[in-house]
């Protein structure tokens, strides 16, 4: 697994993907709000870019907190 691959944290709302997205950066997890790739999903919304390497953690830092998502998909 290289450092430029990454994964989406899909969630069920705007306000959701912004919690989400406060959760991870006080957890220490690097993030980025992005458009949800059409691939994925025709809906529009935002989705959470991460690194593959923090999938794990970042599922443990939004469960702790409370925050529920749909799934995470490696892109």
């Amino acid at each position: 697994m290289t450092s430029n691959q990454y994964a989406v944290i899909l969630v069920y709302s705007t306000s959701h993907a912004l919690r989400a997205e406060r959760v991870l950066q006080k957890a220490g997890i690097p993030c980025k709000l992005i458009p949800v790739p059409r691939h994925i999903s025709s809906d529009c919304g935002v989705c959470l870019r991460i690194k593959q390497a923090d999938e794990e953690a970042a599922r443990r830092a939004l469960e702790t907190a409370g925050v529920e998502i749909e799934g995470t998909h490696r892109i």
